[in-house]
């Protein structure tokens, strides 16, 4: 039976595991990402992670799904956010391939999430889907054909950084906003409104909590609207942790995209939440990893 590690890298998590070739998890784990030790502390958590799994058995593989821009030829990151400091440059595929003599595929985390919803999720069968996660910021994912679309340097879908309204996606609608927003209109320096608690006061009526929710998902509303128009997905995908929320958030979310997209368009594209929820990295990264190495044959 073949066996691969699975490593999906997140600024705050390192979920980890071992799949088989047909992509079953045969386990799982994580670890603290302790990103502010930088780039180097998170390539040696990720070697010793696969130094742990090959102990158990043989690896035929390494696949990583991480933030960051990915180039995915190199399986490096060519561009980082602060979110792991000096991140930018760390050469995964390089080093896990002379150190344990297998393959290493590298993709992008939220393009796994996107390619694992597309697979075997949410957005099976539908062409094209887009996929966005919605955490500390927004990421976005285009798959078209089964696969990630990624633009000429491999940065396509970075709709955080689209600009609306004076500012900029991630920064007016991702779920962080929610917390800043609640704290400051209460007036709480502590900081104790996180998003569960933020959800559990506006099911309970309190007004300002409602207010955030409903100013977030406008904007989600409006954002999803604008990419649409420029790809016309038959499937929006939405995850990250705020997603959970589907109850509360859907139809909220779905009302506000009929706001601000034109009937015609809006009629064909169906709003969905993610299936794979914290799996998503791992799959979509052992997908990745099997659609570059059946490439590789297929040009030998």
């Amino acid at each position: 039976m073949k066996r691969y590690v699975c490593i999906d890298i997140g600024g705050t998590a390192i979920k980890y595991g071992v799949l088989d070739g047909d992509g079953e998890i045969l386990f799982r784990s994580k670890m603290p990402t302790e990103s502010y030790k930088g780039g180097v502390s998170v390539l040696a958590k990720a070697v010793g992670i696969v130094e742990r799994c090959r102990e158990v058995g043989a690896v035929d593989g390494i696949c990583i799904s991480t933030a960051g821009m990915v180039d995915t030829e190199k399986g490096e990151i060519f561009h980082s956010a602060p979110l792991i400091s000096h991140y930018t440059g760390t050469r995964f595929k390089e080093i896990m391939e002379q150190r344990f003599r297998v393959p290493c595929e590298v993709e992008n985390d939220v393009n796994c999430a996107g390619l694992a919803e597309s697979v075997s999720g949410a957005a099976k069968g539908c062409d094209p889907a887009l996929i966005l996660t919605v955490g500390t910021g927004i990421g976005g994912c285009i798959v078209v054909g089964g696969k990630v679309f990624r633009g000429s340097g491999n940065s396509a879908c970075e709709v955080g950084y689209m600009h609306m309204e004076g500012s900029d996606f991630q920064t007016l609608g991702a779920a962080s906003i929610l917390s800043r927003k609640v704290a400051e209109w209460k007036k709480d320096p502590a900081g104790t409104w996180n998003g569960y608690r933020i959800f559990e006061e506006a099911e309970k009526g309190d007004a300002l909590c409602v207010r955030a929710i409903d100013e977030m998902t406008d904007v989600l509303g409006m954002g999803i609207a604008n990419i649409c128009y420029v790809i016309n997905p038959e499937i929006v995908v939405l995850g990250g942790g705020i997603m959970a929320q589907e109850e509360y958030l859907r139809g909220r979310i779905e009302r506000a995209v009929e706001k601000y997209l034109i009937s015609s368009i809006a009629s064909g594209t169906r709003i969905a939440f993610a299936k794979h929820k914290n799996d998503a990295g791992m799959l979509g990264a052992f997908y990745h990893f099997i659609q570059k190495q059946t490439k590789k044959d297929e040009i030998r």
